[in-house]
């Protein structure tokens, strides 16, 4: 939600999707939240931003090996930072913005396939709750974006809204999200 106060267009615009797609229901099902695309643009820009652990499980080096220009002693423990992955320039331009539409046309998966995308890791050592987890995503901020207005309150500007993170074994804000939230009024068709 921080991303998405901090950039009322982007706010605007899945806002606009989500409630076209479902004009006319008072709820949204598990189903029909597959067909929102730019939720899930969201969801991928949100967690390439902000990984939710961003160390994952460590590895050890069985034997001594060379990894790009280091080398890696037998029985070394390796640790693998998500979070600096997601923002490598190598991959991604302007890798500090929040720009939903950079993933339109491409393959990325939450799954780990594509190394330059791993908020939830990789291979064997993967989050099982993915699918989970993603699915939950999907269908709790379609809920809020549909039911919900949202604003920034006493006129604070997007553009001042601190996003310095806090890090533990997961990543959160360092300081709390304010919002003036209100119910939004929605006739529901027989």
């Amino acid at each position: 939600m921080a991303e998405l106060m901090k950039n009322p267009q982007v706010m605007e615009q899945v806002q606009a999707k989500v409630r076209q797609a479902f004009k006319g229901k008072s709820m949204i099902t598990e189903s029909e939240v597959q067909q929102l695309d730019y939720l899930r643009l969201v969801m991928k820009e949100t967690l390439r931003l902000h990984a939710p652990v961003p160390l994952l499980v460590p590895r050890v080096a069985r034997q001594r090996c060379q990894l790009g220009r280091y080398e890696i002693q037998g029985n070394a423990r390796l640790m693998v930072n998500a979070r600096e992955i997601c923002r490598d320039p190598t991959y991604w331009k302007n890798v500090e913005y929040f720009e939903p539409k950079r993933h339109w046309n491409s393959t990325l998966d939450f799954k780990g396939n594509n190394f330059e995308f791993i908020p939830f890791g990789a291979g064997r050592r993967a989050c099982p709750g993915i699918l989970f987890g993603i699915l939950n995503l999907e269908l709790s901020l379609a809920q809020l974006l549909f039911h919900f207005g949202w604003k920034l309150p006493n006129g604070i500007a997007p553009n001042n809204l601190d996003m310095t993170e806090a890090f533990g074994e997961t990543t959160r804000k360092k300081t709390n999200l304010h919002e003036d939230i209100w119910t939004r009024t929605c006739t529901v068709l027989p």
